[in-house]
């Protein structure tokens, strides 16, 4: 049996979502829209299968069980997300939907204040 895990946005990651769709529509149109939202949404619910998936790489040097997944083939978009600490379930934050060419630990400052807390 695969273990499902829950998959939470962050209020930053949800609008990252917006601006990429309302950027994507500007540039490309509404179509490409719907296909890029759908391939998000395709990587989304893989990483309910937990972060060990293929395409995931750890970034601890940008914060305490940092991770990123491409979620589109040709696209440079990432998923950032961690590893939440539960009592009992599998959750992994999503922090952000950053392009691969942006500077990652200057947008995620939360990421960097909590490293010296003790993970439970």
């Amino acid at each position: 049996m695969k273990h499902v895990w829950t998959i939470r946005l962050a209020a930053a990651a949800e609008q990252d979502f917006r601006e990429l769709l309302r950027w994507i529509i500007e540039n490309f149109g509404r179509g490409q829209a719907r296909a890029y939202a759908r391939t998000l949404s395709n990587a989304l619910h893989d990483l309910a299968l937990g972060p060990s998936i293929m395409g995931t790489r750890r970034l601890e040097d940008i914060g305490f069980g940092i991770h990123t997944l491409h979620f589109a083939r040709k696209g440079r978009h990432l998923v950032v997300f961690r590893v939440a600490p539960t009592q009992g379930e599998q959750v992994s934050d999503v922090l952000r939907l950053l392009h691969d060419s942006m500077d990652l630990p200057r947008h995620l400052p939360a990421a960097n204040e909590s490293d010296s807390k003790s993970d439970p």
